[in-house]
Order: C-alpha cells, then structure tokens, then sequence
C-alpha cells in the first residue's frame, strides 16, 4: 500500500508536517502498545497476527470435498461475510465459481437467489463464531430446507465455519460435515485474512498464499513511525484530520473490482472507531460513477469530510476507438484505464482546489499479494486510529445491545433490552 498525504496538508480541515510529526511521538508509543498485544495474542492484536498463525492447509484440506462447484453460498452477516466477498469480488475471473452472499433475512431477497442458484452444485458455507447467529442460522434453516426440497443432501454440500463449541460445532460433529475453526482473539471484522474469509477464495482456487504472503510482508513492515508506515501514515491522518472536524471519511476506489472492499472498510471503521461520542463515519463511494453524485456534496458542502482515493497502479485496459463525433475526437486513441485514470486525478485537483482534505491509496494491482497487504495495513491503521483516540477497538457494545434486543422481541426470554421497543416514542403522519 502506497500512501500519499499531500492532499490533507494545508486542507480545511486539515493537517501540517509539522502537526504529523509531534504526533508520530504518539504513534510510536501506540506501536509498541500493539506489539505488546501481538507478543501476547491478546483479543484482537491477535488479528495482526494472522499471517503467521492462519492455518491455509487446514483451509485446502476444508474445502477438498467440494469438487467443481459452480456457485458458493455464504450464509453468514457483517465480518462473518464481508471479508470473503472482498475478496471474491476483487479476484473474480470468469472461470470461478459464482459467489453469492447470504448476509440479510430479506425474505424477497432470500428466495429470489435460492431460486436461481443450482442447489445441486452449490456449495454452502455457513459462518458464524457463537454458532448462535439468529440472522444467520435463520438463512442457513432456509437454505437447508431448499436444498432438501431440490433433493439435495445439504451434508454433502455444506462447509461450517465456527467456533470450538455451539449450535454450529454440533451441528458439524453430528453430521461429520467439513469444518474450520474461527481463530481465537479475533472479532469478525477483522477476520478477514483467516479461516473466516480466506475459504471462499480457497474454494474458488484463488491463490491464498499470495493473500497471506501480502499481509506477511505488511506485518514485517509495522514500525514505530508514521513516515516510514503506510498503514500508521493513514490511520494516524485520520485520526487527526477527524480531530480537526473530518468527522466523515469517503472512500472511493476506482476500480470497480474494489466496490465491495468499501463495504468491508465501513464496517471495520464504524464498529471499531464509533465509541464514547468519537469515531470518523465511513462513506461509500465509487469513482468514476459518483463523481456525478457525491463529489458535489464532498467538494462544496460542509467541511466536516475526508476522501480517501484508491487505485491500483496497474490494471488491464481497454482502448476506446476513434470517432467523428464532434467534441469527442480526443478519445480516439485512449484507453478506458487513461480515462479513469484522469477522472481520479481531477477528482484529486478539485478536492484540492477547494480545500477539502484527501488521501491518496494506491496498490501494486488488485492480484492477491496486494490485497492481502491492503486489507491487513488498513486494519493495523484502525487499530493505530483507536490506540491514538484511547478507544476500545475492538468490542461492539452496540452491536450486542441490539442482537439482544431483536432476540427478545422473538420470544427468547431474559432480555430487558426488547422492552425498549414498546417504550418508543411515535409520532405518525399518515
């Protein structure tokens, strides 16, 4: 991953070289704090530690039953699924199996891709670390009743993801189906690199070792100083720039191979960071496509956003052929890649002109030994950004107050927090 923060310096609001080096004294404090946790596999420092402790034969040995598959379902919800469609989306090729994504209980939704998908040669892989999911062992129910309505046999079909004990685990051990466990000391988005997202890809035929030799070497790269760290040179950016009233962080790949990455991205920012009235709201965004919607708002609304743009520096191409057309003559003899290119660059300028800070991200290309570095230095800087802003990274107080509260209104007795539904207040327009 290739930082450039220029942008940022000078910007409103923004950050100086100066203002970046008195906080690198602080980021070198935080470095050894995350160091300690790593020494120590401590819950979720242990995540920075997965280049080293991933099992990837544990992960081949998993998924060796599943021969040709044309499609895989992954039956799972936030970090339980989104790292592996990052990486099913960015390393799609047309020969792969489909990989699709069960991470809602929109019932419309639910049936509409169990109906299209051949159940028959369709592998599905459930995830989950408690086993106790309600959204997710909702869905696999469903797709299990699916199958055996197809005249499938789910256990022939089926890869468990979870937890050493649990609904899941018992499930898994009294049918002998294929199981991975869920590394310890990892919350789910972080999970990206391990067993939780690396199976599709495995399943796929991607190529894990070069997603784990990617993370490895951005792991060997980890130093005490943001100015010779990518991942700490944009997390602690963030981190000051959000101190200084960038309370909003659009992140905008142009590739649309990374469109999913930004989801992932969201998630890991907005659970991780939004604690005790602190925290940087992640956007999504799409480049060149929302240059003609969000653009206007980043560049000429409030000053309270950031735009992170990301690239890979090498890409295939497509050339664009010449025409006659009157005003369109200098496309002829382009290329699509030189003319998203040239979107990204202006889009940079006009932040630039208008004072609004953005940071460049730009990776080797979207292969898996630059994704694996990708998605491991942006979970090392949002674990830089928490250590700086004295927030606990890696709990989700939130989260479980509402998988409390959902699991009382369906009847599961002993949670007080389903009483706060009927203490709502309304005020209806009809």
């Amino acid at each position: 991953m290739h930082i450039d923060l220029g942008s940022a310096l000078g910007a409103t609001p923004g950050v100086s070289r100066d203002s970046l080096e008195r906080l690198d004294e602080q980021v070198a404090t935080a470095h050894e704090r995350i160091q300690a946790g790593r020494r120590n596999s401590e819950h979720g420092y242990a995540a920075l530690n997965l280049p080293d402790t991933v099992d990837l034969d544990a992960i081949r040995g998993a998924v060796a039953p599943f021969d040709d598959p044309a499609a895989v379902l992954t039956v799972g919800i936030g970090g339980s699924a989104l790292g592996a469609a990052t990486l099913a989306d960015a390393l799609a090729g047309p020969a792969d199996p489909d990989a699709y994504f069960l991470d809602n209980v929109d019932p419309e939704h639910v049936s509409r891709l169990l109906a299209s998908l051949p159940l028959d040669r369709t592998v599905v892989n459930v995830v989950s670390r408690s086993g106790t999911t309600a959204e997710t062992l909702a869905n696999f129910l469903v797709v299990r009743e699916a199958m055996a309505d197809a005249g499938v046999d789910w256990t022939e079909r089926t890869l468990v993801t979870t937890g050493e004990s649990g609904n899941l685990r018992d499930l898994a051990d009294k049918h002998d189906l294929p199981s991975l466990s869920v590394p310890d000391g990892v919350p789910g988005r972080f999970s990206a690199l391990s067993t939780v997202g690396l199976a599709v890809a495995a399943i796929q035929g991607h190529d894990i070792d070069a997603l784990r030799a990617g993370a490895a070497e951005a792991a060997d790269g980890l130093s005490g100083s943001l100015f010779e760290t990518p991942a700490y040179a944009y997390g602690a950016a963030t981190y000051a720039l959000a101190g200084r009233g960038a309370l909003t962080n659009a992140v905008m790949p142009y590739t649309e191979r990374l469109e999913t990455f930004a989801e992932w991205f969201a998630q890991l920012w907005a659970e991780s960071l939004g604690k005790d009235g602190l925290g940087q709201t992640p956007a999504r965004a799409l480049g060149a496509t929302d240059q003609h919607s969000q653009l206007q708002l980043y560049r000429a609304g409030p000053r309270d956003k950031l735009v992170t743009l990301i690239r890979p520096r090498d890409r295939p191409d497509f050339g664009i052929p010449a025409t006659d057309l009157d005003g369109l003559s200098y496309l002829g003899g382009s290329s699509l890649g030189e003319l998203l290119d040239a979107e990204f660059e202006a889009t940079e300028a006009s932040l630039v002109e208008s004072g609004v800070p953005a940071i460049r991200v730009e990776i080797d290309a979207v292969d898996g030994r630059s994704l694996g570095s990708l998605l491991y230095e942006m979970e090392a800087a949002c674990v830089l950004y928490g250590e700086l802003a004295s927030v606990s990274t890696f709990t989700q107080p939130a989260v479980e107050w509402g998988k409390r509260a959902a699991r009382g209104l369906l009847g599961e007795g002993g949670f007080e927090e389903a009483d706060a539904v009927d203490e709502r207040t309304s005020l209806v327009v009809e």
